[in-house]
């Protein structure tokens, strides 16, 4: 079910899901769930492996300074992070592929430890987020340039336009909070009615330029669990060219990192994912590294 990996996520030795502890932050890669043109590999797929590639440079380095941080990024006592490597995916078996994300990501939940997926494209969440059915009630933040509430799109209901619509539907997410959005996408007057009927909170991406993060923060009850999902579009194309749907005035490396560090003094973490990094469309390996950078940064705070 998993393959191995080369290099692994920050030179870190590969374990098996077996030797998952409690309280480790597990490094998952899931490259293919369900895709829109079946049997065509998910312009996505190779996301966790870029990302991986992208961080080999800092193997060597990972106990020095990071000042992002104010800390170095592994430290001595801290929480173990480990990487189990990649699912299998098969772009032709999508049933098959939701059954493997649900399936490792609820293993990893039954050991007490905490999941950290690399998509793959933004259907990963679907199947990730039922993993959770016997969790604790929690709350969604998505990053993101879109919605993301189709009920189906060319006939399917789990493709990457109906995550939060899915989300919305399972009786564990108490309430989803959506930032970045901007832009034209596959959303219609309608589906922003019923995001809004739901009790989503929105906030685009010009609203956090112009007020800045804390309103999306505060949008959450304090001590809350909470699932955080970013979608790589939910930055600008400036730092971030290697998604399919690049829109401009997305946000910042800073604006995120800023959204992480108040988030976890607001809320616990429950989960992660970074969905929809298109390394065919990067540019000097540039996205690869601000998406590493990334969860990098999470791992840090975390640990």
């Amino acid at each position: 079910m998993l393959t191995p990996v080369s290099p692994t996520f920050l030179g870190l030795p590969q374990l098996s899901i077996d030797d998952v502890l409690p309280d480790d932050l597990v490094i998952l890669g899931a490259p293919e769930a369900t895709p829109y043109t079946p049997g065509q590999p998910s312009h996505a797929a190779e996301g966790p492996t870029a990302i991986r590639q992208a961080l080999a440079r800092y193997a060597s380095s990972t106990g020095h300074y990071d000042f992002d941080l104010g800390k170095p990024l592994i430290r001595t006592g801290g929480r173990r992070i480990v990487d189990i490597g990649n699912l299998e995916g098969d772009p032709g078996k999508p049933a098959e592929n939701r059954a493997r994300i649900t399936s490792a990501v609820s293993r990893i939940l039954d050991a007490e430890a905490l999941p950290l997926v690399i998509g793959g494209d933004d259907s990963v969440p679907i199947p990730l987020l039922a993993a959770y059915e016997s969790a604790v009630p929690f709350w969604i933040v998505q990053l993101d340039a879109h919605i993301d509430w189709r009920h189906e799109r060319d006939g399917i209901c789990e493709g990457w336009s109906s995550t939060m619509r899915r989300a919305s539907e399972l009786p564990w997410v108490e309430g989803i909070v959506q930032a970045g959005i901007r832009g034209l996408g596959s959303a219609r007057p309608e589906d922003v009615r019923d995001a809004k009927r739901y009790g989503a909170s929105i906030f685009t991406a010009r609203d956090i330029h112009t007020h800045g993060i804390g309103p999306v923060v505060d949008a959450l009850p304090q001590g809350a669990r909470c699932f955080l999902t970013i979608d790589c579009d939910a930055l600008d194309p400036s730092v971030m060219p290697a998604v399919l749907s690049p829109v401009p005035g997305g946000l910042s490396y800073w604006q995120i990192v800023e959204l992480i560090e108040t988030l976890t003094k607001r809320v616990t973490i429950v989960g992660f994912d970074l969905v929809e990094l298109a390394p065919a469309r990067d540019l000097n390996g540039l996205a690869s590294l601000t998406a590493g950078r990334i969860i990098c940064y999470l791992c840090g705070i975390l640990s």
